[in-house]
């Protein structure tokens, strides 16, 4: 690759890879909005058409880990197109499929191209942004991560509802197919790297941890946090974790550099990152409960709702991009947590009189603290390291990334249901002093509870949230050397 011309040249190649990156993510949450739907077209069971979620994301989990050695084996242009049409072609598969069996399958098939895009985008940014414009590019990128997840619903609910579910899948084939035609002719084509064979004891390891991590997180809460399964694949996940970092450190050619956690910066930022990801899904994933379960929305007015903090957050990305570029991650990091700590404080005095005005704003307040906070952590965690390092730097960040999601919403919804518990049994007490008759009162209990247990969940994360100021301190700016210059445009 030409990299004298690529200085001049990374703007359009950006945004051609954030197409597949944009897409994966959206999938990530477009499809719930279609769960009841689905379960009447197929006459499913809750149970049975919740794999149709669980699948993609066990999926989309497990295949991460391979992008950096594949991408330097095959070429990361090879490696974008050919994940790229997976997810494309995966995704004509659910749209045509005739059972709940068929369309787990299909959902598998589109996460395992899915999975691969995502840190494939990171990864060319890194290679082909020139020093002093990283953070800008990261800006740019941080779109995806922010807006995708926000559009699903109300993209999803509009489709739902006056289109028809499989556009769900269907809207994603025109899209792939343009993304693809794009990549053959205007992504610069990345040189193979010398590769040894794939590890496959770094890979068995990694892939039976996250598997059994994910899915121990994500079904849980139903089989119970004490159920023998449960801990079963916690413990598994566990023992093949401590394996895989005893195989990784011993030898030269690992699946994952862990040895790059030696980066002062990259370790922080990921550090930084686990934390924040509490408070910044304590609202993405519990203020549409709120709307939905409370206020009794549908899934596209909640979407429209949700949708004004996240293009507030998106129009913000590439300003704080240029504003890391010229200060570094750690006052924006910095601003960041605190906002982002404020805005879900403020949220746990939502109820059933706040309007959906008083929500949408702040939504919109959130979301400027979310911009900071994610662009300042994800662009320091990569810009730390060479373009040798950065296949495994990005898929390191990724898994920890979406781990440390399912980790807080796990968490935080075990602690919801406590807490609603807890004050249902309180709010009953308090009525049956005053003479009510609490049988008759069942469901308003259970609906004053469950807002008191969202109250304390936003505080908790608010709390959570702030502890990431300290590894976020610890964040420094770059300074890129003549030497640093040099190693960079050789690797």
């Amino acid at each position: 690759m030409d990299n004298s011309k690529n200085k001049q040249h990374w703007v359009l190649p950006v945004l051609i890879v954030m197409i597949g990156g944009f897409m994966s993510i959206l999938d990530s949450s477009i499809v719930n909005v279609a769960i009841s739907t689905m379960m009447d077209v197929f006459h499913a069971s809750a149970s049975q058409i919740e794999w149709v979620v669980t699948v993609y994301m066990l999926a989309l989990g497990v295949v991460i880990p391979f992008s950096g050695w594949a991408g330097d084996k095959f070429g990361y242009k090879n490696l974008y197109i050919f994940s790229l049409i997976m997810f494309t072609f995966g995704s004509l598969l659910c749209t045509l499929s005739w059972s709940v069996g068929t369309l787990i399958i299909a959902r598998i098939i589109q996460a395992l191209g899915g999975g691969l895009l995502m840190p494939i985008l990171m990864t060319v940014v890194k290679k082909i942004v020139p020093e002093g414009s990283f953070g800008t590019a990261m800006g740019i990128v941080g779109v995806a991560l922010l807006i995708a997840p926000a559009l699903g619903p109300t993209v999803g609910g509009y489709l739902v509802e006056y289109v028809g579910w499989k556009w769900i899948f269907t809207i994603n084939i025109p899209i792939g197919i343009i993304g693809l035609v794009l990549a053959f002719f205007f992504l610069p084509k990345f040189e193979k790297t010398t590769v040894n064979r794939l590890d496959i004891g770094g890979a068995a390891t990694i892939v039976v941890m996250l598997f059994s991590l994910l899915l121990a997180l994500s079904k849980g809460g139903d089989w119970g946090w004490t159920s023998l399964l449960t801990l079963s694949l916690l413990l598994l996940s566990l023992l093949t974790f401590c394996i895989f970092i005893i195989l990784e450190l011993r030898i030269s050619s690992p699946l994952l550099n862990l040895r790059i956690f030696k980066h002062r910066n990259f370790s922080f930022a990921n550090i930084t990152t686990m934390i924040t990801t509490v408070g910044l899904f304590s609202g993405i994933f519990f203020v549409p409960l709120f709307l939905q379960n409370i206020k009794g929305l549908g899934a596209l007015e909640t979407g429209l709702i949700m949708l004004p903090g996240a293009l507030a957050s998106g129009l913000l990305m590439p300003i704080v991009g240029k504003l890391f570029d010229r200060f570094g991650a750690k006052p924006l990091a910095i601003f960041g947590i605190l906002s982002l700590s404020i805005t879900t404080y403020l949220l746990h005095n939502i109820d059933v009189t706040t309007s959906n005005t008083q929500i949408i704003f702040w939504m919109i307040i959130r979301g400027v603290g979310m911009s900071f906070a994610a662009v300042s952590a994800q662009a320091a965690s990569l810009d730390s390291v060479s373009k040798r390092e950065v296949g495994d730097a990005s898929a390191i960040s990724n898994i920890i990334s979406r781990v440390s999601g399912s980790l807080g919403i796990a968490i935080l919804t075990t602690i919801l249901t406590s807490r609603i518990t807890s004050h249902a049994k309180t709010i009953s007490v308090q009525l049956a002093s005053a003479g009510a008759d609490i049988a008759s009162q069942t469901s308003q209990i259970q609906a004053m509870a469950f807002v008191k247990g969202l109250d304390d969940i936003f505080m908790i994360a608010s709390i959570l949230t702030l502890v990431g100021l300290i590894p976020a301190m610890f964040l420094k700016k770059r300074v890129i050397t003549k030497a640093v210059v040099k190693e960079l445009s050789e690797a």
